[in-house]
């Protein structure tokens, strides 16, 4: 039940409960009043036009003396029991005499034609105006009195007509305040979305979003706060997954270093054995056991050499490099290897438009030799290796091509993989660009540096 009324359909409920019950209010208060305004009325026995008319005929026939004293006295009776009447008093000889809060500019003198006019403009019409002779002989002059005719509207409809636009502004108010609550409330579920959609694109500085603020336990509050959870989640999970890696890591290169030792002491024995005389069919075997250790040394090499590159721990330094010297220096460490594998070498370097490239010496020809390698251990069979120069609009580049049976085929050789993913890295760590071409009659390898970089 707790939770229910901390939830956003209990506090929409509510608020539509709060604006049934205000208009509610409101009809009750309004009807309370016009119940009111009506029951006064009554009780006062509001008059008609036709007996005030006759009232004020008769009590102006019974004046006996015409004096202005006596007329401004029937005035104010008159004028305390109709506060809004306007009268006033022409005399025998069409002089205005006496006035009470008129309402209009009349003239001091009448005349037959103005009385005339002053008739027709006043039958029928607004205000109610009722004129009376002074005494039992027309010749005494004669008294009026105008009443605006709303004196004679009943008694909800003078309230009506009084209150109307009190009564509408009150429901606009209501109606008002309950559309603000209603916006308040959809508006602030929907900033609080907002925030939440904005936690989930930002990111962390280790690309996880970030977690947001829990400020109401509600629906909303509710997924806030799994959201944090499951960012915190992903956070212990990437934790653990960093360790791990950095274990895995470590491991690896703890290892290569513990297996190269090792190795290189059986290499050390074997050599000695070789020199000795007299060793007949078993020097093959040395030298194949030899050549196998040659094999897991390079492949341990490589192994450590990967994981430095992943751990971003095998150093960078990028500076000014002819480059065709350079490949011309790791080519003449690599001729005579080739030629004694009978391979068949073609070498045309010719100058770039500018030799200098911004890299690492130390990697590029890291990358050269295992190419090259890669070309000993896994195309023996083309006997064959072309490197060459190649320029374009958009770029210098450097192919090294063979003649081997191509990727797709199965090499009784281990460890390609692994070289070839060493390539790939340092390539792009040091800006240049590679693609690799492979059939059945061979595999042709570029190493580019654009121009333009596209």
């Amino acid at each position: 039940m707790k939770k229910f009324f901390r939830s956003l359909l209990a506090k929409y409920m509510l608020i539509i409960l709060m604006a049934i019950f205000l208009v509610q209010f409101a009809f009750i208060i309004i009807g309370t009043f016009f119940i009111g305004i009506e029951s006064k009325f009554v009780s006062e026995d509001v008059p008609t036009a036709t007996e005030i008319e006759e009232k004020w005929h008769k009590e102006a026939n019974n004046l006996q003396s015409f004096s202005k004293a006596e007329i401004s006295q029937h005035f104010a009776q008159w004028k305390k029991q109709y506060p809004d009447a306007s009268m006033f008093w022409v005399d025998e000889r069409g002089d205005l005499v006496e006035t009470v809060d008129l309402k209009e500019e009349l003239p001091q003198q009448w005349t037959a034609a103005f009385m005339a006019k002053f008739i027709k403009a006043r039958y029928g019409g607004e205000p109610f105006t009722v004129i009376a002779f002074l005494g039992k002989d027309e010749t005494n002059g004669f008294i009026v009195l105008e009443l605006p005719r709303k004196e004679f509207q009943p008694p909800l409809q003078q309230a009506s007509n009084d209150y109307a636009l009190f009564v509408f502004m009150g429901m606009a108010v209501i109606i008002l305040l309950f559309l603000f609550v209603s916006f308040m409330f959809f508006h602030n579920i929907r900033k609080r979305l907002l925030n939440l959609q904005a936690s989930m694109t930002t990111r962390d500085v280790d690309g996880l979003p970030v977690q947001t603020a829990v400020k109401k336990y509600d629906e909303i509050g509710r997924l806030e706060q799994t959201f944090n959870e499951m960012i915190q989640e992903l956070k212990e999970a990437n934790e653990r997954e960093k360790e791990e890696e950095q274990l895995r890591r470590e491991l690896i290169a703890n290892l290569s270093h513990d297996l190269r030792t090792p190795l290189t002491k059986m290499r050390a024995q074997i050599y000695s054995l070789s020199k000795e005389n007299g060793l007949g069919e078993k020097q093959a075997s040395i030298d194949m056991l030899e050549a196998s250790i040659v094999d897991i040394d390079r492949l341990i090499e490589n192994l450590m050499s990967y994981t430095l590159l992943i751990a971003s721990r095998y150093k960078l330094e990028k500076k000014e490099v002819d480059v065709i010297r350079l490949v011309r220096e790791c080519l003449a460490t690599w001729y005579s290897v080739f030629e004694k594998e009978e391979f068949e070498i073609e070498v045309e370097l010719q100058p770039f438009e500018n030799n200098q490239w911004f890299v690492d010496p130390s990697w590029l020809g890291r990358i050269i030799d295992n190419l090259l390698q890669n070309v000993l251990r896994h195309a023996r069979s083309g006997r064959y290796i072309q490197v060459k120069t190649e320029s374009t609009e958009r770029y210098d580049a450097f192919l090294f091509t063979d003649r081997g049976k191509g990727m797709q085929h199965v090499s009784n050789e281990k460890g390609a993989g692994i070289g070839l993913s060493i390539v790939d890295m340092m390539v792009k760590g040091m800006d240049l660009d590679w693609e690799i071409s492979s059939t059945e009659t061979g595999t042709s390898i570029k190493i580019m540096k654009y121009k333009k970089r596209v």
